[in-house]
């Protein structure tokens, strides 16, 4: 069967042999969508715990899109509070290397739980 005939048989819905399969494997090449860290974050929480959305989001076509969406929604929160965070008196830096990464650190860690609590697990 030569790639014209397997294409319509597809497009058509027609049951299709293993060699068929096969065949229309090497024709057709899988996309692999890369997701940041928040992207596989929420695919991995979509699976374990919303398997209705996860799946409602699978049959139209529109998960790679939630996904890089979170990843985008998440790189501009964290744009937004870290400038907000960083005019905080309480989280300026004093020239002192460990205070400093301290409050480095403190900053990173609300701002990721903001977005991991708003972004990546909601229902």
């Amino acid at each position: 069967m030569n790639k014209k005939e397997l294409m319509k048989k597809v497009n058509a819905n027609e049951g299709l042999t293993v060699e068929e399969i096969i065949e229309y494997q090497k024709i057709v090449k899988p996309v692999k969508h890369v997701y940041g860290k928040y992207g596989n974050l929420a695919l991995e929480y979509l699976k374990e715990h919303n398997v209705g959305k996860y799946w409602t989001l699978i049959s139209k076509g529109e998960l790679p899109n939630y996904l890089h969406n979170v990843d985008k929604q998440a790189d501009r929160l964290y744009i937004i509070m870290y400038n907000k965070l960083s005019n905080n008196p309480k989280f300026s830096k004093t020239g002192e290397y460990v205070h400093d990464l301290q409050v480095e650190t403190e900053k990173q860690r609300i701002i990721e739980e903001e977005i991991l609590n708003e972004i990546v697990y909601v229902e």
